[in-house]
């Protein structure tokens, strides 16, 4: 099927050709007939008989791109002067900035800001530690943290190479929770070493979001990270992915009008986001979990290619002992949760599964199945990609939870907050909003990042790592 054209391959061409009638017809055709979607046209100038105009155009590829600037360049009168990619453009010069808060304008502003004032300040830190939190950046700001070896959709491109996600996931958070967070890429791959990077960088910041690292070694990074640091850690891909993931599959039941207990859940990848969403759906109460990886499903009797997760899993899934691929173990099924590859089901799978299945495909860029294909047979679909309904997006997520986190001066992230935050996106959903196409909020919901901090933060009070109570916060919500 062929990919529909999207804003992330939206190019901007400058051209030039005669000042006359049907110009602008003609260039307008060429790139119609290659698949180009015009979404502006700007006059820059018009001199000497020629005019000047920016074409902007969404293509479905970089190759789908090319091939429309060889059409415009092939018409004879015309010149291409430029041709801008406005996702290169975005990326120009970082994402990113640092701003400072106070004006210093003045000698006065200097001696308050700076030298000598700032020493009476980092006393009063040294004689009570805590002080930090309200005199630092260290209340608000969140440490971006990454090796770049499992970066979505790319696998491992290393440090530098993912700097660009670690940035996109600070503005995120600053966009959707107004949280200041910054990206630290580290140049390690030993468990030893990025533990011991983060431990060193603690006290800089007042939590830790772990991001893109791959498994098995995200699960013992995160693992000695909460118990050795007393400010909130997450890894997102792991817990992020499961909170959007449940909080979907509550409005998704409700929908189709199955209770979990009585559910059978397939889950297709055994990495990071993989063994999350199992452990929060068995944490759930789903009747019957089973996860399969790339060589099958995980069972008490399987050995080859096990690790301390699938270990875990092969303990507190698959109750009936179901061995064979995914096509072997779907069949049934009422829900399919995708976080593996694309083409991991088709058609037949989701046939051979049970009335009104459900089917979270979340592979990006490619989903494991297209919706197109099971548009007609299954009940729900999700996906991760913002160009279909019910996007399974961590944005949903993160921010509100360290937003809360942070609020409410967290020792750490806990399961109870986790589930919090999961039962606060399903709720953000009102009853008669809901539908197939409806399970999740938008992601520009601006009511999304405040419900989940709010639950996180009385979750946080209930299970005892909470240091302060938000102002404001109902400990009973509405």
């Amino acid at each position: 099927m062929t990919a529909r054209p999207s804003p992330q391959y939206s190019i901007t061409m400058r051209i030039s050709y005669p000042h006359e009638p049907g110009w602008i017809a003609r260039i307008a055709d060429a790139i119609a007939q290659r698949g180009g979607v015009i979404l502006a046209i700007d006059l820059v100038h018009i001199h000497g008989g020629r005019s000047l105009r920016d074409y902007t155009i969404e293509c479905s590829s970089t190759e789908h791109a090319n091939a429309i600037v060889e059409a415009v360049r092939a018409i004879d009168g015309v010149e291409i002067e430029s041709v801008s990619d406005n996702t290169f453009l975005v990326h120009l010069g970082g994402k990113l900035e640092v701003v400072a808060k106070t004006p210093i304008k003045t000698r006065a502003d200097l001696s308050m800001v700076y030298t000598p004032g700032v020493a009476r300040v980092c006393l009063a830190i040294r004689d009570d530690p805590r002080a930090a939190f309200n005199l630092t950046v260290r209340s608000n700001t969140v440490a971006v943290v990454s090796d770049g070896s499992a970066v979505l959709g790319l696998g491992d491109i290393g440090p530098v190479a993912a700097l660009p996600v670690m940035e996109g996931k600070a503005a995120l958070f600053k966009e959707f929770g107004g949280v200041n967070a910054f990206p630290l890429c580290v140049a390690a791959r030993d468990v030893d070493d990025v533990v011991r990077f983060c431990e060193q960088i603690a006290p800089t910041f007042g939590g830790i979001n772990l991001e893109d690292i791959s498994a098995p070694r995200c699960f013992e990074i995160e693992r000695r990270l909460r118990e050795s640091l007393d400010i909130p850690v997450m890894h997102d891909d792991q817990h992020g992915t499961a909170v959007v993931m449940l909080a979907g599959l509550i409005n998704a039941l409700r929908v189709v009008g199955k209770e979990p207990a009585a559910v059978r859940v397939v889950v297709s990848g055994a990495g990071a986001a993989g063994v999350a969403c199992a452990r929060m759906l068995v944490d759930f109460g789903v009747g019957d979990v089973i996860v399969c990886d790339s060589r099958g499903a995980i069972h008490r009797g399987r050995t080859d290619g096990m690790n301390d997760a699938k270990r875990w899993l092969a303990e507190h899934t698959n109750a009936e002992g179901r061995t064979g691929s995914i096509h072997d173990v779907i069949a049934g099924a009422d829900v399919f949760v995708g976080v593996s590859r694309p083409g991991v089901i088709g058609r037949a799978d989701v046939e051979a599964m049970a009335d009104s299945p459900i089917v979270f495909a979340m592979a990006n860029p490619e989903p494991e199945v297209l919706p197109e294909e099971i548009r007609d047979i299954a009940a729900v679909i999700a996906t991760g990609r913002s160009d279909y309904p019910n996007q399974i997006n961590n944005v949903l997520a993160f921010p509100g939870i360290f937003r809360g986190a942070l609020d409410a001066r967290a020792r750490a992230i806990n399961d109870e907050m986790i589930r919090a935050a999961a039962h606060a996106i399903a709720d953000a959903v009102a009853p008669e909003e809901r539908s197939a196409e409806t399970i999740v909020p938008s992601v520009f919901n601006r009511s999304v990042g405040p419900r989940v901090a709010a639950a996180v933060a009385r979750a946080a009070r209930k299970t005892g790592v909470a240091r302060r109570i938000p102002k404001g916060l109902r400990l009973v919500p509405k």
